[in-house]
């Protein structure tokens, strides 16, 4: 045998050493590709230890997929998404607030979830109907999966009601007014709202003005009602029955305001009673009372889970933001977060429970507000143009 050909039988029996050893070492077969699903949420630092459990049990169930978080505040995210998207490189799953969203689904920028919906009807089944609806659906399909479902409520100043002759929640716009006059006294205001996320809708709402006609083809506020509720709140304003921080403050401010004990209803999302209650010295289990607004009109501000388009994970994103609201992470979310969920098991899980409810019995009594048949949503357009609308 030459020696070209001693070098290319030698050669060969390398290869086959090389090949046969890759094969014992991977029993036959190549080594599994790591897939990788990337998440958007809303201001959530501070659930960083619950966020990384639903990681954990993504990443147990999918042995070959990773998740990677990102998180951005409420002030930085639609713009850092909208930068993802012109880049190619949006996440894979965005979990956003309100409805903001809507215009999100119209343009095709998240994905129809009904096709998995109807393949799993379970997952449907896991949510509180109405917070469902509201929360996920637009036109004729579903986007999000409810995350966390705050709503507007009406949060009292006990014992200025009393000191007014007061008791109960004032149940007609009318009442509401003549209310916020007797509280009204020295220094004292009888109403505040946050102005945030359209919350001072209500208000018309309790007057019967609506948004949009039923075609929502065009506006439908332009009314001597409407006009009567302006000129109303005007008055209140100038009197000093309603505090000017209710129309140029936001969030802090107004829940500053009423949890310094100067104002008799603040009409705000569940999560402001956590805020006044921190930085109040009269607010307490016994001196804050809750209730619907007139009308039981509330406006939400829910958070959902959504599909983003782009993404060439679909499937394992939908597992994702299944195990996201899952019974399990939905009930952590209540006790640590303290909104519901809109997970329906999860949500009475934690109202049922003897030594929560002994510990929190306002967080209780405001969930179950939250839940009451007489609460009814505004609020909602459910167009495209939501945005320009409001």
């Amino acid at each position: 045998m030459t020696g070209s050909k001693k070098f290319a039988a030698l050669a060969l029996i390398l290869l086959l050493l090389v090949c046969a050893q890759g094969l014992w070492a991977g029993g036959g077969q190549s080594k599994p590709t790591v897939q990788e699903i990337s998440f958007l949420t809303w201001n959530l630092p501070h659930y960083e230890d619950a966020i990384m459990g639903w990681v954990a049990d993504f990443e147990a169930e999918f042995p070959n997929a990773k998740a990677k978080w990102i998180d951005r505040k409420g002030s930085e995210l639609p713009t850092y998404f909208q930068t993802q998207l012109a880049a190619g490189t949006a996440p894979d799953i965005i979990e956003i607030q309100s409805v903001l969203w809507y215009e999100y689904a119209d343009k095709g920028v998240l994905m129809p979830l009904t096709p998995y919906l109807n393949k799993e009807r379970a997952i449907k089944d896991r949510f509180t109907p109405s917070f469902f609806e509201a929360a996920s659906r637009f036109g004729d399909d579903y986007f999000l999966l409810p995350t966390y479902t705050p709503s507007s409520l009406l949060f009292m100043n006990k014992p200025m009601f009393a000191a007014a002759g007061l008791s109960g929640a004032p149940e007609t716009m009318e009442q509401m007014l003549s209310y916020a006059e007797k509280l009204t006294s020295g220094q004292n205001s009888g109403f505040v709202t946050l102005n945030f996320d359209w919350l001072y809708w209500p208000l018309f709402r309790a007057n019967g003005v609506e948004i949009l006609s039923a075609d929502k083809s065009k506006a439908a506020f332009n009314t001597p009602a409407a006009v009567t509720v302006l000129k109303n709140l005007t008055r209140l304003t100038k009197s000093g029955a309603i505090p000017g921080v209710a129309w140029t403050g936001r969030w802090a401010e107004p829940n500053g305001a009423f949890g310094a004990g100067g104002i008799g209803m603040h009409h705000a999302h569940t999560p402001a009673l956590n805020s006044f209650m921190s930085q109040s010295e009269w607010a307490n289990n016994d001196t804050v009372g809750i209730d619907t607004f007139p009308g039981g009109w509330s406006v939400p501000n829910y958070h959902g889970a959504g599909i983003v388009s782009t993404t060439k994970q679909a499937d394992l994103a939908w597992e994702f933001i299944k195990i996201m609201t899952n019974d399990k992470w939905a009930e952590n979310l209540v006790r640590v977060l303290g909104p519901l969920s809109g997970n329906a098991a999860a949500d009475r899980a934690v109202i049922n429970d003897a030594a929560f409810a002994q510990e929190n019995p306002l967080i209780v009594k405001m969930f179950e507000t939250q839940l009451s048949p007489k609460l009814k949503l505004t609020g909602l357009t459910n167009i495209a143009q939501d945005a320009q609308v409001k």
